[in-house]
């Protein structure tokens, strides 16, 4: 399977990217099959199947709302936020959805999305849709929602389609490989890569545009008081941090802004509350429906930009260094991805916020001025420390325990930077293959009740009244 830069990073709206995007792009995927056999028009109602994940933390997630949206026409990129709460509230009340916004059905979302617990073989987020037509014939598709907002079609071939790469990567060991024989840095081995699917100028750009969502989602995060959505009574925390770490001062600008933390100088406490405020501030843009960026989950969004801003702030970083950060990132992603998963309800929130540490770990250290070898023993030490981590998020949010550990992945990701930076690699006695591997395993044994489906861990701690989302 080939994966791109832009396939690892993608804009969209929270809270989850396995819950939220990937059903509103199965939704769109949905919508071509009926085009692509001219049935759009003569489809009279829709229901969808949920199953596993999906059912048992859908509604906390949104699933249901993406699957409207999807349906509708909306696309996550552009969706205008605003027009949430009256397009969901108009089909409601009229149990009618407009499909691909021309031609209408009707469609009960109380009765038509329909909940089933029981996971499908392939994987636990799976859902099916089926149209019935006029003439009483149906049209019916299974997907499932692999984890990072990808997707992907009952009996799809993975391996068809797949685009040729000058650099084929499918390990750790291959990253090191082609910057041995090749005598170029990550990023530009990925670069290259890029190159299969669009020119320089428009990856570049493509990746400024990326860390521009980041930017806004952190800064809006910074200046958004208020409760989170969904019952559990989540107090927004970042807005609060901001002001006290400014001393009570407002900016309007993003630009003005980073350069009031600037002036505060960057002395440990410091720093660290900033890196915490950063990774709180989009993940609570996430958790009310904001758009984000996939790093290279919903749920792990924070990490990522919190890290990338602890580098342009404290680190006086570049707009290339940004680039780079980005690129390499995506290699490490990439590499999890294939030897073992980036979804929750596959392998809990070590896929999620262990794999994002791993990247942002590994991106760090290359800006920072490490070796091909120093940036792998920055991901396989960050993952190596998130091992096991359980995926129990409580009532379904992904609020407790989900955005503090954002804060967390982004420490820990800058930490075992900073051990790699000092060490050699005689130091590495566990390859980041080592993890991995690890990794999967790991994830084989874990129980399915830690694995996104609120039935055990955390989410039973807390009194069932908080809970009733």
């Amino acid at each position: 399977m080939s994966i791109s830069v832009l396939d690892i990073f993608k804009i969209g709206i929270g809270p989850s990217s396995s819950h939220t995007l990937g059903p509103w792009r199965a939704a769109q995927q949905f919508l071509q099959v009926l085009k692509k056999n001219e049935l759009l028009t003569k489809v009279n109602t829709v229901q969808i199947t949920l199953y596993g994940s999906l059912a048992k933390t859908g509604k906390g997630h949104g699933t249901d709302i993406a699957l409207q949206l999807g349906l509708s026409g909306e696309d996550p990129v552009t969706f205008d936020l605003g027009l949430f709460d009256p397009a969901i509230r108009h089909i409601l009340e009229t149990k009618k959805l407009l499909l691909d916004g021309r031609h209408e059905v009707r469609f009960h979302p109380l009765e038509d999305i329909i909940l089933v617990p029981e996971s499908l073989p392939f994987h636990p987020n799976g859902l099916t849709f089926l149209a019935v037509l006029e003439n009483g014939l149906e049209v019916t598709e299974t997907y499932y929602s692999v984890g990072g907002g990808f997707i992907q079609q009952e009996n799809e071939d993975m391996k068809e389609g797949c685009v040729p790469l000058r650099f084929p990567i499918e390990t750790g060991h291959h990253i090191l490989h082609w910057c041995a024989t090749t005598r170029i840095g990550i990023p530009e081995m990925v670069m290259e890569n890029e190159l299969s699917w669009r020119d320089e100028p428009a990856t570049r750009q493509a990746l400024l545009h990326i860390w521009q969502v980041m930017k806004e989602s952190m800064f809006l995060g910074c200046y958004t008081q208020g409760i989170l959505p969904g019952g559990l009574r989540v107090k927004r925390r970042a807005a609060d941090l901001n002001q006290k770490l400014l001393g009570g001062q407002n900016f309007d600008h993003y630009q003005t802004w980073i350069g009031a933390i600037r002036s505060g100088g960057n002395n440990f406490k410091y720093t660290l509350d900033w890196v915490s405020c950063f990774a709180l501030a989009v993940n609570e843009q996430n958790a009310s429906f904001g758009r984000v960026v996939t790093a290279p989950t919903n749920g792990a969004a924070g990490v990522i930009p919190a890290v990338l801003q602890y580098y342009v702030v404290f680190c006086n970083g570049s707009e290339e260094g940004v680039i780079q950060f980005l690129l390499t990132a995506s290699a490490i992603a990439g590499v999890f991805k294939k030897g073992a998963t980036i979804s929750a309800a596959m392998g809990g929130c070590q896929a999620e916020i262990g794999v994002s540490s791993a990247m942002a770990a590994a991106g760090l250290t290359e800006v920072l001025g490490g070796t091909p070898g120093q940036v792998l023993m920055a991901a396989e030490i960050a993952m190596e420390h998130h091992l096991g981590l359980t995926c129990d998020p409580v009532g379904g949010l992904v609020q407790i325990p989900c955005i503090e550990r954002n804060t967390m992945g982004a420490i820990k990701a800058i930490t075992a930077s900073q051990l790699a930076l000092q060490s050699s690699l005689d130091h590495a006695k566990v390859s980041l293959d080592d993890v991995i591997r690890a990794m999967w395993n790991t994830a084989l044994d874990m129980n399915t009740k830690y694995k996104e489906t609120a039935d055990g861990g955390l989410a039973l701690a807390i009194p069932i009244s908080l809970s009733e989302c």
